[in-house]
């Protein structure tokens, strides 16, 4: 089906987070906003009601405000410009007992408000005359269906109303399951094509999605690609908004060309792998017509290249790595293949989940699964909801970036979570490294992404002032992965060069020693006062940070879950008279 903004419910007591969470589940990618300090366990917090609606309207996304309808009314009353372009918008109450569209006729509201109504086992408020009448919405057409000429739609129904008959040109089974009259002298026509026709004010023309356009090979730039893929649909009298999805072969789902004509004609692409197409490749179709006819089912139409030579490849043709084929029914393009496989490498700040970047926060609502150590996909919350969970031991790295990869190579959108920065310590590097090293061929069709969060450094530091305000290195003392003598010799260059130095990984059961050995090596470079903080638990229940002296730094003052700061030779620590402690490095470098 052709995409659509997933809604956004919006709900202001914490009373209604339930039945929102209800809502969402008949709505597949659907967020649930809360206002924040009344509200827990949302997906999406928000301070300001008027301002997120509004940005929510502005940007198209359906709305379903668990609130009088009054209030969404006034809040949006100054954006009601275009009723063409109005998202839906929907008033349901805060027991569920009532259901009301309120805006977006022309784009599905009282679809929308039909399946919630089911959700909720209660009637939905319609209001629309036509629909009320005829059982059916001409303005807004179900998922699969594209109105050409909704500027006739107005007149078209009001002649219905006042009697006209209509007859059915095609087959659509809303239309002809509906009270509409349909009669086959009817001076009003309503035509089912994927043909591009002309218009007339006494006729509605539907193109319905099942077109199927197949891509094999890269034809240069993107923009000649989409140019020419425009100019074969008008060359075979084929409306764009018939075309269900751009489909290939999976081992060129990397080729930018093919996401461009995606792009262009608002449709998802889909992917097939070598045994899906083997047999339609055994019967001497090129890999472009075996993907249409595998996207179209066994009744597909094969048009171009034209049945005459549907077979045959096109070898000296700049259509060569191209076909277009038709079903007999909807298209719909998720039980077609497969997505392009996505890898999201996420950090989620260190703890606390207003330190989550909006970027995650998007990722994970929109992954299916998420890999990562359990604690740290616990810290997710109900942003995992629904998502399949894979765990692994906080030490199995490599194996843990392998899943991540096969699972993405599949087809699924994969978050990988770390704590804090996933580039720092973390899973980023460890699924590169894997790549690398294990080089396999399905693992380059992902489309990999790396979301940045607040690494720990940067959290402790905030939380006691700006020790790391001059130049500063991080250094992990864990020789789990490289050996002691190396992380002996940064330490001694970073004491003396005179970095601050952030200290990841100080100790853990089976090591104390490192950190003792740490402060001696520092101790040749800095004198024994010199400001170290420690933080533990940041962003999470019993955070602690405490700002000591370097000679007082001892194993037992840290564990994994600790990050610890030592100061250069020109970091500061500040005493407050209400005893609050900052520790800063100036910006100004004045000599040791």
């Amino acid at each position: 089906m052709r995409t659509r903004v997933a809604p956004a419910v919006i709900v202001l007591g914490e009373n209604s987070v339930a039945l929102g969470r209800q809502i969402i589940s008949v709505l597949p990618g659907a967020t649930l906003y809360g206002l924040a300090g009344r509200t827990s366990g949302v997906d999406i917090s928000f301070t300001n009601f008027g301002e997120t609606l509004r940005a929510l309207f502005a940007a198209g996304t359906p709305l379903i405000g668990l609130c009088a309808a009054g209030i969404l009314i006034r809040t949006l009353a100054p954006m009601l410009i275009d009723k063409g372009l109005e998202p839906p918008v929907l008033a349901v109450a805060e027991d569920g007992s009532a259901v009301v569209p309120l805006l977006g006729g022309l784009n599905g509201v009282n679809d929308l408000a039909r399946r919630i109504a089911d959700a909720l086992d209660v009637e939905a408020a319609i209001t629309t005359t036509g629909d009320l009448r005829f059982r059916t919405a001409l303005f807004s057409p179900p998922p699969g269906y594209h109105l050409a000429n909704p500027e006739d739609a107005k007149k078209f129904i009001a002649d219905l109303l006042a009697g006209a008959k209509v007859k059915l040109e095609g087959t659509a089974s809303w239309l002809s399951d509906s009270l509409l009259p349909i009669h086959p002298s009817g001076d009003l026509t309503i035509q089912i094509t994927e043909r591009s026709l002309p218009i007339t004010t006494n006729c509605l023309v539907y193109h319905p999605q099942t077109v199927a356009i197949a891509i094999s090979g890269v034809f240069g730039r993107e923009k000649e690609t989409v140019a020419l893929v425009r100019q074969l649909l008008t060359d075979a009298q084929l409306s764009p908004t018939s075309v269900a999805g751009i489909f290939a072969p999976l081992t060129i789902s990397a080729e930018p060309a093919i996401h461009a004509v995606a792009n262009a004609l608002k449709v998802p692409t889909r992917f097939f792998n070598k045994t899906q197409l083997a047999e339609l490749l055994s019967q001497g179709y090129s890999p472009a017509q075996a993907a249409a006819l595998a996207a179209t089912g066994p009744s597909g139409k094969l048009i171009f290249p034209p049945p005459s030579t549907s077979i045959l490849p096109f070898p000296n043709s700049p259509y060569s790595p191209l076909a277009i084929a038709i079903a007999p029914q909807i298209i719909d393009p998720s039980t077609k293949g497969q997505p392009r496989g996505r890898l999201a490498i996420i950090g989620t700040g260190p703890g606390s989940r207003e330190w989550m970047s909006p970027e995650v926060k998007e990722i994970l609502q929109s992954a299916t699964d998420l890999v990562g150590y359990k604690t740290y996909l616990d810290l997710v919350g109900s942003l995992g909801n629904g998502k399949r969970r894979h765990e692994s031991d906080n030490r199995q790295e490599e194996s843990r970036a392998m899943m991540a990869l096969d699972l993405a190579a599949e087809g699924r959108y994969v978050a990988v979570v770390s704590s804090g920065d996933p580039g720092i310590y973390a899973m980023a590097a460890a699924i590169f490294e894997v790549l690398d090293r294990y080089p396999r061929l399905e693992w380059q069709t992902i489309d990999i992404h790396v979301a940045p969060g607040i690494s720990a450094m940067q959290a402790a530091a905030a939380a006691i002032g700006a020790p790391l305000g001059h130049d500063f290195c991080a250094i992990s003392l864990s020789d789990i992965l490289k050996p002691w003598e190396i992380i002996k010799q940064r330490i001694t260059a970073a004491a003396q060069a005179d970095f601050a130095i952030a200290f990841y990984n100080p100790v853990s059961k089976e090591r104390t020693w490192q950190l003792t050995e740490a402060k001696n090596i520092l101790l040749q470079y800095r004198t024994a006062d010199t400001p170290v903080v420690l933080a533990r638990n940041l962003g999470r229940p019993g955070q602690r940070v405490i700002a000591i002296a370097l000679d007082q730094l001892e194993p037992k003052d840290a564990d994994m879950r600790t990050i610890i700061l030592v100061g250069s030779t020109q970091t500061r620590k500040i005493q407050c008279s209400n005893n609050n402690v900052w520790v800063y490095t100036p910006r100004r470098y004045t000599g040791a």
